[in-house]
């Protein structure tokens, strides 16, 4: 584990900005709208959370950050294709995203649906390229991007609005929104690390648990300022529940870390960070 947390996380994600910058095409690239839209939306001011477990991932199994390096921008493009698309006048409708106007303002309905489209595919070409099992990765990626993962997370969400969900549709589109590509970039890095079956199935559950618990504390954090046409764990279970919650899931993730002993002290940490976060 890095002495630093905080300097872990800033070495990871200027390495990973600066693979999203070599993989995406220059702003100035015809057709330059688009390329302007898909580049305004990667760096838009992201955490970059899902590549940073991707790298740790790898690092816990022996692997070099350089070999993860596509699994992790190509995760980090996924994620921002679901952002834009959950923006649109269509799903979401929010006029911002981390402070500034959405794609879709910046670039009109049409450019954004088009960003949203040229990030998915750049994300699988981009896993495509790694050095290291590129098939397997590319099915991970896939299979969380899909209708069994993140789109019927959205197609549910969507379907949820203005209803009274229950705690099993919660969970539902918890899982499929969000864990599932926690999940993903996670198996992505230990893939580009030649992980073994075992070792696929415990940093499997480690995400899956990961990604549950950062969307309990995210709700816990908009606890005060709900979003206008979705729903959160606080409103099914209320806060002291939820925290529990979340509380569980990350024992439930340090607890699938338990065959990689003292290499998993970074993945631990991380996972201790997105619990105690207040932003």
């Amino acid at each position: 584990m890095p002495s630093d947390l905080d300097a872990y996380l800033r070495d990871c994600r200027q390495t990973v900005e600066a693979e999203l910058d070599r993989v995406l095409p220059p702003a100035n690239e015809a057709p330059a709208l688009l390329h302007e839209a898909m580049r305004y939306s990667v760096f838009a001011g992201g955490k970059r959370i899902r590549p940073v477990f991707a790298i740790a991932a790898a690092e816990c199994l022996g692997g070099s950050r350089q070999a993860a390096l596509p699994a992790a921008a190509a995760v980090e493009l996924l994620h921002t294709y679901t952002l834009i698309h959950d923006d649109l006048p269509c799903m979401d409708d929010d006029d911002f995203r981390r402070g500034r106007p959405s794609c879709h303002k910046a670039f009109g309905e049409a450019n954004a649906l088009l960003a949203g489209d040229a990030l998915l595919t750049l994300a699988l070409e981009t896993a495509a390229s790694s050095p290291v099992a590129p098939g397997a990765i590319v099915r991970a990626l896939a299979s969380a991007a899909g209708s069994r993962g993140v789109v019927g997370g959205q197609v549910a969400d969507l379907a949820a609005t203005g209803q009274h969900p229950d705690e099993a549709t919660m969970r539902f589109i918890h899982e499929h929104k969000t864990a599932d590509l926690f999940r993903a970039g996670i198996e992505m890095g230990a893939l580009s690390a030649s992980a073994d079956a075992d070792a696929l199935t415990a940093l499997s559950a480690f995400g899956r648990a990961c990604g549950l618990a950062f969307q309990m504390v995210d709700d816990l954090l908009d606890a005060d300022n709900p979003d206008d046409h979705s729903f959160s764990c606080v409103h099914i279970m209320g806060v002291e529940r939820a925290r529990a919650l979340a509380t569980t899931l990350t024992a439930d993730a340090m607890d699938a870390l338990r065959p990689f002993g003292d290499a998993a002290d970074t993945l631990r940490a991380l996972a201790r960070r997105l619990l105690e976060r207040t932003s």
